[in-house]
């Protein structure tokens, strides 16, 4: 049997270089073990931090080291792509973040007409917009916090224009609220703010992140995930919850050893699990997503109401994140999961 070559993307220019590395390397080593080495043939591909594309000689180096390389003695040509990349049968992007996961690396691949796993470019730039995927899931009728859009010239504005902006997201939201800019992951740049002094000064960060940004009122909520595999007909898996002391789920919490927690399944009343399943389809449906996504909900437990954060069309792939373990306690292996996200990438791509 011929063996498909499988194009591992990683690395890339956003703050998830190196989450995206470790993601990789487990990626890597279950096309490499069997039985996928019996039909894949690993083609990595490393994306510098400087946006160069390296060899697969390079790209196996940092796979097997686990640590991004920082210096290259040549610099980038990014119109120029290393000669194996012609060899690839199917993609597989890992690539988390801004440049990775936001629809512009998917259209190149797209442009190259080569079937690859994930979302194509609508899902994938809606998903990462938090402005784009709200106003999407308000269309789809799913229930939300409130929130509202800002932009950077309206926070470096003159001082008559900010404190207005202030005194409607006051009015609007009250405290707490969430400061967000709306095209960044892993909780980069996103501030809590109880008082006007520290909206003042989240509204000044975000906007150093992203010329768009969201504030989101601030609920008293269980944290609810649900995985989603599929294309047309995607199928959802048991929900799980993450659990954590820290004031909200930051880039901190997220990734040191013993500050967060998970459940898996979570502890949840049937009708409330089903339902966040159907809403996780929902959504995965709304974006024209494919592929894969996390979908992460709010559980008002006071209330019973379930309300959609956000959805990951990229979501971390290690052997230990929440996306495949999901999938491991619903009856589906990791190894056997990276497989059908190819197969699921192919027939799409034939379709």
């Amino acid at each position: 049997m011929t063996k498909l070559n499988v194009g591992l993307l990683f690395g890339g220019c956003s703050g998830e270089h190196e989450v995206s590395i470790s993601s990789a390397r487990s990626i890597a080593q279950a096309l490499t073990a069997e039985p996928n080495a019996q039909k894949y043939k690993l083609l990595p591909f490393y994306i510098g931090k400087d946006g160069g594309w390296r060899s697969p000689e390079i790209a196996q180096q940092v796979l097997s080291s686990g640590t991004a390389i920082s210096v290259f003695e040549e610099k980038p040509n990014r119109w120029q792509f290393p000669a194996e990349v012609s060899a690839v049968d199917v993609w597989f992007p890992m690539l988390h973040g801004p440049n990775g996961e936001d629809g512009t690396v998917q259209g190149l691949l797209k442009l190259m007409q080569v079937p690859f796993v994930g979302s194509e470019v609508l899902g994938s730039s809606a998903g990462m917009d938090k402005i784009a995927m709200k106003m999407v899931f308000a269309q789809a009728g799913l229930p939300q916090v409130n929130y509202v859009a800002v932009t950077r010239s309206q926070v470096w504005s003159n001082a008559c224009v900010f404190p207005k902006l202030c005194d409607e997201i006051e009015s609007q939201l009250g405290y707490p609220c969430f400061v967000k800019p709306a095209n960044l992951g892993s909780s980069v740049g996103i501030s809590k703010v109880r008082t006007r002094a520290e909206l003042e000064a989240a509204l000044d960060n975000a906007a150093s992140y992203d010329r768009r940004i969201i504030v989101e009122a601030g609920v008293v909520a269980r944290e609810i995930e649900c995985a989603v595999l599929g294309n047309e007909q995607p199928k959802a898996s048991v929900v799980g919850e993450i659990t954590f002391q820290s004031d909200f789920y930051d880039y901190e919490t997220k990734y040191t050893v013993g500050e967060a927690e998970w459940f898996i399944p979570a502890d949840l009343p049937p009708s409330v699990a089903s339902e966040i399943q159907e809403r996780a389809i929902q959504a995965f449906m709304a974006l024209d997503c494919a592929g894969l996504a996390r979908v992460d909900f709010f559980y008002v437990e006071s209330t019973g109401e379930v309300l959609i954060n956000e959805i990951n069309t990229l979501p971390g792939f290690t052997a230990t994140s929440m996306y495949p373990q999901m999938w491991v306690t619903s009856g589906i292996p990791y190894p056997e999961l990276v497989d059908q996200l190819i197969q699921l990438a192919l027939a799409r791509h034939t379709k």
